[in-house]
């Protein structure tokens, strides 16, 4: 029997699957982040060996029946990172003894494109920390949409929502802009209570803007106007997605997958969100993806060896 490796290596841990030829997951097994453009490369290549060696050995599986690797990393999405990547972790494993017969990189984005609809064309819409929206048509095409990062894009995403939240909390404090619920949760969240701390946090401590956007949901969802309309407004940014993806996709129908808890949780965002797809666009599907990204890995590997 074949078997078939798919590692998700994503920026708070990896996820590791061991599938057959027949496309059945055999195992899976969990280590590390794999943020490769933090960590480096040796870091990462360490923690995705550890897992290929534990999916081999805990299956009685021999090196040699593995046909491929397929790695999907945050921050693989440019060809000369992914390229890196790639040949450092062929070195690593040659100082194992280990030769992978099939080495694959990939970005995280395209194995939760092929995870979620098992190869068949589809979009994944990706609102986390960042967002993008990622697509392939009936012909194999690739095609995205946003992803150009926190300074001139993000759109929607974590970050977007969180320094929007800020920005209303930061002109509350001076008199800018109304009160809003944000102060409250700004301050029993995070024990910010005046825009010297706030400024302090921002600029000398590193504070995470993201970590803020669940706060701004949550005003949201008990009826503050200054939350509501930031989310109203990302949500159009996630529609304008939508929008240019379907003139590049040309299907009658399409499905998208929604990913990330920011759009995918039961909240004010990903109702909305919904709402207004279903009244706006009834040519987009939202559905569930069929598996999660390391499967996607695994099968992706396959289809690709098999010219598909």
């Amino acid at each position: 029997m074949k078997y078939y490796i798919g590692i998700d290596g994503g920026a708070t841990k990896t996820h590791c699957v061991l599938v057959n030829d027949k496309k059945e997951r055999v195992y899976e097994c969990f280590g590390g982040p794999a943020n490769f453009l933090m960590l480096g490369t040796e870091q990462v290549s360490e923690t995705i060996y550890s897992l290929v060696k534990e999916s081999i050995q805990k299956n009685q599986v021999r090196y040699h029946e593995v046909e491929a690797v397929l790695i999907g990393a945050t921050g693989a999405g440019r060809k000369a990172d992914a390229d890196r990547l790639e040949n450092d972790f062929r070195k690593y494993c040659q100082t194992k003894d280990y030769k992978p017969k099939n080495l694959f990189v990939e970005s995280d984005a395209r194995i939760a494109l092929e995870g979620a609809f098992s190869g068949r064309p589809g979009c994944i819409l990706i609102a986390g920390t960042g967002s993008i929206l990622y697509g392939k048509d009936a012909k194999g095409r690739l095609y995205r949409v946003g992803g150009f990062g926190r300074f001139i894009g993000d759109e929607g995403s974590g970050y977007m929502i969180g320094k929007k939240g800020l920005n209303a909390v930061a002109k509350a404090f001076d008199g800018r802009g109304e009160t809003t619920i944000l102060q409250n949760l700004l301050q029993s969240k995070f024990n910010m209570t005046s825009p010297e701390e706030l400024i302090s946090e921002i600029y000398k401590n590193n504070f995470d803007i993201a970590s803020f956007a669940p706060m701004v949901l949550q005003a949201a969802s008990q009826g503050d106007v200054i939350a509501k309309k930031i989310i109203e407004d990302e949500t159009e940014e996630m529609l304008l997605h939508l929008s240019a993806i379907k003139k590049k996709l040309l299907l009658n129908v399409i499905e998208v997958s929604l990913v990330g808890s920011l759009i995918t949780n039961n909240n004010y965002y990903n109702n909305l969100f919904i709402e207004q797809v279903k009244n706006r666009m009834p040519e987009i599907r939202i559905t569930a993806p069929e598996n999660n990204p390391a499967v996607g890995a695994a099968l992706f590997s396959i289809n690709r060896l098999a010219g598909q």
